[in-house]
C-alpha cells in the first residue's frame, strides 16, 4: 500500500536529500513543500506545492488536499543569531507553525505520523555527549528555547510522533543556495583566507545524507519517540576545520584558534554537545558515515559525481 510522505522545507539541505532518497522507493508518494518555487534540480517523480508553514490556512489547505500519512517537518529558522534579533519571526516559524501542522494533522482520520526535526542546542552543553533520556536545559538563546517549545508541542499533540534531534548538518545542496560549516571552511581556505575557528565547542557533525536516512528509517519503521541522529565522530569545531584542510590539502596555518566568548555572537551556544547513538543504532538500524567518509561524499557531489 502506497504511503504519502509530505516534507516541509524541501528546498533546504535535509529536505532535498529526503526527496531524492524517497524517489527510489516505489511504495512512497512524495509531496515536497517549501516556501516559493521548487529549487531542486530534479523536478519529476514527486509532487511539489508551495507552502509557507507560518500561514495557518495554507497549512490546513495543503494537508486537506494531500492527507499525508507521514509528515517530516524540516522547515525551521535555524540561524541562531538571526533568531536572537528577530524573536517574533523565530517564534512564528519554530513554534507557531509547528502548532499549525499539529492541528492540521489532528483533523485527519488516517492516524498520521509527525516526524519533527530538533537540535542539540536544547542542551546546555555542560554534560555532552547526550542520550535521548538526558533532560534538556536550553541555553539562554531564542533559537534553543523555540526548538524546545516545539518539542513540547509535538510531545503533547496526541498524534503519533517522532522527534529527531541532530547536530551541525553539512552537505551539498542543489544550486549551492545554502552554506554550512564544511563548505564555508573549504571555500575560505581555498581562497587563502585566514579564518578564526572556535576550539572550545565540541560536536558530532552530521552528513545530510545520514540525517535523511535516519528520518526515513523512523518513517518506514513507524518508530515513535525521541531519537538522536548525528555523525559518530566527536570533535571540536577547530578539529573539524583542520580535517577539512587535510582532506582538500589546504594550508592549516590559515586556521587560527578562538574562544567562543571572544566572538561576540548574539546568541549563546552550548560548548559541548554531541550525541550517543546507541538507541538509533539499536531501534532504527542507523549507522552514519565517518566524518572523512562524509567529506569524500561532499567532494564527489561538488565534482558533479553521484555519491
Amino acid at each position: 500500500m502506497t504511503k504519502k510522505i509530505l516534507i516541509t522545507g524541501s528546498n533546504g539541505l535535509l529536505g532535498q536529500k529526503l526527496v531524492y532518497k524517497l524517489l527510489n522507493k516505489s511504495d512512497i508518494k512524495v509531496i515536497a513543500t517549501s516556501k516559493g518555487e521548487n529549487r531542486l534540480k530534479v523536478q519529476s517523480g514527486y509532487t511539489y506545492d508551495s507552502l509557507d508553514i507560518t500561514d495557518e490556512k495554507a497549512v490546513k489547505d495543503i494537508f486537506l488536499k494531500y492527507v499525508p500519512d507521514i509528515v517530516i517537518n524540516t522547515a525551521a529558522m535555524t540561524n541562531v543569531d538571526a533568531c536572537e534579533t528577530e524573536k517574533d519571526a523565530c517564534h512564528k516559524m519554530n513554534v507557531d507553525a509547528v502548532g499549525y501542522i499539529i492541528n492540521a494533522l489532528k483533523g485527519q482520520s488516517n492516524n498520521p505520523h509527525l516526524i519533527h526535526l530538533s537540535t542539540d542546542f536544547i542542551f546546555d552543553g555542560d554534560n555532552g555527549p547526550y542520550r535521548e533520556t538526558d533532560i534538556p536545559y536550553p541555553p539562554n538563546s531564542v533559537y534553543a528555547e523555540s526548538k524546545y517549545m516545539s518539542e513540547k508541542l509535538v510531545e503533547k499533540s496526541g498524534l503519533k510522533w517522532t522527534i529527531i534531534r541532530t547536530i551541525l548538518v553539512y552537505g551539498v545542496v542543489d544550486n549551492m543556495s545554502r552554506s554550512n560549516i564544511v563548505l564555508w571552511a573549504k571555500d575560505a581556505l581555498s581562497k587563502g583566507k585566514t579564518i578564526n575557528v572556535v576550539d572550545d565547542q565540541f560536536r558530532t557533525p552530521t552528513l545530510s545524507e545520514d540525517l535523511a536516512d535516519g528520518c526515513i528509517l523512523a518513517a518506514l519503521n513507524g518508530a515513535a519517540g525521541i531519537f538522536h541522529i548525528s555523525g559518530k565522530d566527536f570533535m571540536s569545531i577547530i578539529e573539524l576545520v583542520n580535517k577539512v584542510a587535510d582532506f582538500w590539502h589546504f594550508d592549516k596555518s590559515l586556521i587560527h584558534p578562538a574562544k567562543t566568548a571572544t566572538l561576540g555572537q548574539a546568541a549563546q551556544r552550548p560548548l559541548k554537545t554531541g550525541f550517543i547513538l546507541d538507541k538509533a543504532r539499536m531501534e532504527l538500524g542507523y549507522e552514519p558515515h565517518s566524518f572523512v567518509e562524509g567529506l569524500a561524499i561532499v567532494d564527489k557531489q561538488l565534482k558533479g559525481e553521484s555519491s
